[in-house]
């Protein structure tokens, strides 16, 4: 049997899930009323319900994220949620917070959240003997790690390939609770990652002013699906549940067609839901909200990968300014522009700036505030009016369920047959005295043409079938009738017979790979406490929410480095790096100061509070560095 292969779509809302399915995704991932990391992308469990429905009508599933870490009164309301959302038909959660595996559940299927620190394979195997189906992926991870997890443990892998990174490992940024109380991992991130910071250095001499230092690009792996898939990933993940709906469709589609074309004629692998899209634009990345692309480590450290001049979206390269006229520009590949338009570029301070397409006569590009750039300013289009006008129709992105009809002749009058493309069936009898046409032709054509006609239904029809022995005459009006009939039918048949996987957790023992857990585990509440202490685990530290030491604290951990960026990395960078940087380095955005370690070895910096102490690793007297370097 062919393994399934997954586009898995964020859905803000009812609009933008069933939007979402339309444009081809094989599942949704949406916030629940309570409890996911999202707080402004919540959704009543009724429209949840209406999500369900329609996403199983082409077999498609619908997973609610309850990925917040949840403190001890609020336990019981969420096993509450839990057993409403099973009722539902909610085919998967996902979490974060193991006091969900300790609480008493109905048969639902649980995946792991990024969040849950999912970056090793002892880890994975862990959740999956403990009952888990499905890990995201971390998003740090490589191809060679993929495969390593996927070789461990037999469990399901989705892994993120497309939309904004968190520049941290997820569920480990403290930055913006340790600044305003605001926890991430209660979905209240401040974004304090995407804020321009000075770098300063151990001198105190300031190295680079306003710059959006921790901002990096987004993610593109739409060119790596079959390496990912050959690595053991089925569910390849779209970030974005705070994004419009023009972004939401671009990505889904972008993806659809990708893998589609790997799937044509593949003997291993199959698309997860039935139905196909017909779109009436053409998708392209750049359409949609970037900061540039990256394929962050997917393939190792080799890039550098920051987003340091905004972190507002860049969009599509359109050209460079050739000459001014008047109030306007004479921009390369300015027929490409519209009215509308949204223009990104670096304005004489190297700023991020940008204004829209007012007008364009003759060539000439008029913004609505005219301001004398330099020639050669490289000029980008970061919002496609006519684009974003066309997938904001209902009408863009159409799925249909494909059928095949087959009209014949009973002995009180005729039957109609329905078979869609995943074998269901629902026929129709028509009494009606059977008499010939009195031209003598045959009315088969009009029956096909009019059996054809689906309108406004999930269905397309294939092929149509008549076989008459004789030319009957059948008024159009029954056949109309019969071909609505059927097809109402067939909706309530297809959504009766889905399958939803099930899975009763079941309490374990199994030792945890560690047993030490420090604040980064999120360890909020008693359940939580209880799974990983039934688990061998001797030493558990409290959530950082619950026992933050204000000035002191690591905020963050990211494989992200400053050093890498400014060429000045002793691993990778060593032969070119030049002068070593003199340490600590510091960032600063206000009154806010962060502390930089580097640890070259693991290949990772960590963000420490000002008043932190630390020792700064002697890098060039690691043999490893000069090996690897």
């Amino acid at each position: 049997m062919k393994k399934k292969v997954e586009i898995l779509a964020p859905a803000k809302n009812l609009y933008q899930g069933t939007a979402a399915i339309n444009a081809g995704a094989d599942a949704v991932y949406i916030g629940a009323p309570q409890f996911g990391a999202r707080t402004n992308a919540a959704n009543s469990v009724e429209d949840i319900a209406k999500l369900v429905e329609y996403a199983h009508l082409f077999k498609a599933q619908v997973f609610v994220v309850l990925n917040t870490i949840l403190y001890d009164n609020e336990l019981k309301t969420c096993q509450k949620l839990i057993y409403e959302l099973y009722d539902i038909g909610v085919d998967a959660l996902i979490i974060q917070d193991m006091s969900i595996m300790e609480m008493d559940l109905p048969p639902i299927v649980i995946h792991a959240s990024t969040q849950a620190n999912n970056r090793d394979p002892q880890h994975i195997k862990f959740l999956s003997d403990a009952g888990m189906k499905r890990v995201v992926l971390a998003r740090e991870l490589n191809l060679d790690q993929i495969k390593e997890i996927h070789e461990t443990s037999d469990i399901e892998l989705e892994f993120f390939v497309s939309g904004a990174l968190c520049v941290s490992f997820s569920g480990n940024c403290y930055m913006s609770v340790a600044n305003g109380e605001r926890s991430a991992n209660r979905g209240s991130c401040a974004q304090n990652c995407r804020l321009p910071y000075n770098l300063i250095d151990g001198n105190g001499d300031t190295l680079l002013s306003e710059t959006h230092l921790l901002s990096i690009k987004d993610f593109n792996l739409s060119d790596q699906l079959p390496n990912l898939i050959e690595a053991g990933v089925t569910s390849f993940k779209i970030e974005g549940r705070l994004k419009d709906i023009v972004y939401v469709k671009n990505n889904v589609s972008y993806l659809r067609k990708k893998l589609d074309a790997f799937l044509e004629n593949n003997g291993e692998f199959q698309k997860a839901s039935s139905g196909r899209t017909i779109y009436s634009f053409e998708a392209k990345m750049d359409k949609s909200f970037n900061r540039g692309y990256t394929d962050y480590f997917v393939n190792h450290r080799k890039e550098k990968i920051g987003s340091w001049e905004t972190p507002k979206s860049q969009g599509e390269y359109i050209g460079k300014i050739l000459d001014i006229k008047a109030n306007g520009y004479i921009i390369e590949n300015s027929d490409l522009l519209n009215n509308g338009d949204g223009l990104y570029f670096l304005n004489e301070e190297g700023k991020a700036d940008g204004d829209r397409v007012n007008i364009i006569i003759n060539g000439v590009v008029v913004p609505n505030t005219f301001r004398k750039l330099p020639i050669g300013t490289e000029i980008y289009r970061n919002s496609d009016a006519s684009f974003n006008k066309i997938l904001e129709r209902d009408d863009s992105a159409i799925r249909k369920i494909g059928i095949s009809m087959s009209f014949s002749e009973t002995e009180t009058g005729f039957k109609l047959l329905v078979t869609d493309e995943d074998g269901h069936q629902h026929s129709i009898d028509i009494d009606f005295d059977k008499q010939l046409t009195k031209t003598g032709e045959s009315i088969i054509p009009n029956i096909k043409k009019n059996l054809s006609k689906t309108g406004n239904t999930p269905f397309i029809v294939d092929n149509v079938e008549v076989q008459f022995s004789q030319n009957w005459f059948l008024p159009n009006s029954k056949v109309n009738e019969a071909r609505r009939t059927v097809l109402e039918e067939l909706i309530s048949i297809r959504v009766a017979a889905y399958h939803r996987e099930e899975y009763q957790i079941t309490k374990t023992d199994h030792p945890y790979p560690v047993s030490q857990l420090d604040y980064t585990y999120n360890v909020s509440n008693k359940m939580a406490r209880q799974f990983y202490l039934r688990h061998g685990v001797t030493d558990i530290e409290k959530a950082f929410e619950l026992q933050w030491d204000p000035g002191k604290a690591r905020v963050m951990t990211t494989k992200y480095c400053v050093k890498y960026e400014l060429g000045k990395c002793p691993r990778f960078q060593r032969k070119t790096m030049g002068e070593k940087l003199k340490e600590p380095l510091m960032l600063k955005h206000g009154e806010v100061e962060y502390k930089l370690k580097f640890n070259c070895k693991p290949c990772e910096m960590e963000i420490w509070e000002k008043d932190a102490e630390f020792e700064i690793e002697d890098y060039f007297s690691l043999e490893d560095m000069i090996v690897n370097s």
